[in-house]
Formats: structure tokens, C-alpha cells, sequence
């Protein structure tokens, strides 16, 4: 029976399964630890019995006013533990952290243009194109990011995720 609980220090040094997918971006340990500190609530790790790391959500909430959301920084699991649902429980409880904990209007995360699965299943899960974000990510070359939004019950009307017509470049990002 898989667990799912806050992620946890000693879990850094059991992410390898499922930090090397190339889809997933990886980050310093500085990194993890300010999500552990500031937002424990939107760290959540799912583990299999034998203790292994199945996956992880990790979010936080910011912006103001109307623009205050939930936001999806990674969301990841190891290809032995996919076709579980795990992401979308994992999902569930950060969109349920940030909805009764934060108050927040939406979630937002971003995907990279080419990666139709992922688009896919957070479409199944009730997010959708908000914008295109130009050169979001590095590399070479580099590629698009679509930011996807659902809205939470506090945007009544459901403006925060009334499409963009036009792209931007990262630096016109809010937040």
C-alpha cells in the first residue's frame, strides 16, 4: 500500500529513481530545503512499502490579490511506480492545500510544450492552456512552456483562467 506523506530530508538522498527522467527538472538541495521550510504542506511524497520514493509534489503559494495561487514547481514519478494515479493524488493534495490552507483563486504550473502526455493528463485532471511562454527552457534548443491553470472555488467566475491570445517571454512572468 503506498503512503503518501511529507516529503522529508531523509528523502533527498532517495529521489535518483525518480529524478532521473529527463522530463524532470532537478534542482540543489538548497532548493528542496526552502520548499521543506516554507511550504511543508505543498511537499508531499508518495512511498511504496519497501520504503522506495515513488514520487513527489512539491508547490508553494504566491502572488496577490487576484493573482494569489498555488503553484506546481514539480510534480514527478519513477516510471516503475506510473499507471498508479499517483500524480493525480498527489495533485489532489496540493490543489487541496492550496484551496483550504492558502485560500488561493488557482493552480498554475508549467509543461513543456512538447510533452504531450503530461499536457494530457493534466487536462484529464481539469487545467488548461492559459498561455505560451516563450524560450522557458534552457537548453539547446531551447522550448516553450505552456502555463496551465485550474480554478479553485474562490474564483467564482473563473476569470484566472480565461485564456491569453498571445505569448510572452519569461521576464513578463508575475511571479
Amino acid at each position: 500500500m503506498t503512503t503518501i506523506r511529507r516529503f522529508t530530508c531523509d528523502d533527498l538522498f532517495r529521489t535518483s529513481n525518480v529524478n532521473l527522467d529527463p522530463l524532470t527538472e532537478n534542482y540543489g538541495i538548497a532548493f528542496y530545503l526552502q520548499y521543506m521550510a516554507q511550504w511543508p504542506g505543498y511537499f508531499q511524497a508518495a512511498v511504496a512499502p519497501s520504503g522506495a520514493l515513488m514520487g513527489y509534489v512539491m508547490g508553494k503559494a504566491e502572488g496577490e490579490g487576484t493573482l494569489w495561487h498555488g503553484h506546481v514547481t514539480a510534480l514527478t514519478v519513477a516510471p516503475e511506480f506510473r499507471r498508479l494515479r499517483l500524480a493525480q493524488k498527489l495533485m489532489a493534495i496540493l490543489e487541496e492545500v492550496s484551496e483550504r490552507i492558502y485560500n488561493t483563486y488557482f493552480v498554475d504550473l508549467f509543461v513543456r510544450v512538447s510533452n504531450a502526455v503530461a499536457i494530457g493528463m493534466y487536462e484529464k485532471f481539469g487545467y488548461s492552456i492559459y498561455r505560451r511562454i516563450l524560450q522557458y527552457y534552457s537548453g539547446h534548443p531551447s522550448e516553450d512552456a505552456y502555463d496551465m491553470r485550474k480554478a479553485l472555488p474562490r474564483d467564482v467566475h473563473k476569470k484566472s483562467i480565461i485564456p491569453l491570445k498571445h505569448p510572452i517571454h519569461p521576464s513578463q512572468l508575475e511571479w
